[in-house]
């Protein structure tokens, strides 16, 4: 079990407002290309936490943004925001998912 204390869970309406009021902030869809293509939140970068790249990848963004992450229900996003905090990021993930964002 992964500690969820870690990690910044925000309802939809609350993280649809940080992320949109929050300039230069970075959202990242961990879900996979296909689930991605399929439908997204717009701006979104997909970066899929399943590839044996993700911990490089996300080294990759600016650590001096803050990242909304989300996935299809929040748990993949949970695990990303663990991994991302431990890199040094301030992340907060969608709890419930991309549902919730509506």
């Amino acid at each position: 079990m992964f500690f969820t204390s870690a990690v910044k869970n925000l309802d939809g309406a609350t993280f649809k407002s940080q992320y949109e009021s929050t300039p230069g902030a970075i959202l990242l869809d961990v879900r996979t290309p296909g689930e991605y293509e399929a439908g997204h939140i717009e701006g979104a970068r997909n970066i899929n936490i399943m590839s044996p790249y993700f911990s490089d990848a996300i080294l990759e963004l600016d650590k001096t943004k803050r990242v909304f992450v989300y996935c299809r229900s929040g748990n993949r996003s949970s695990h990303a925001c663990i991994m991302l905090k431990e890199a040094g990021y301030t992340a907060y993930n969608l709890d419930g998912g991309i549902m919730e964002y509506r």
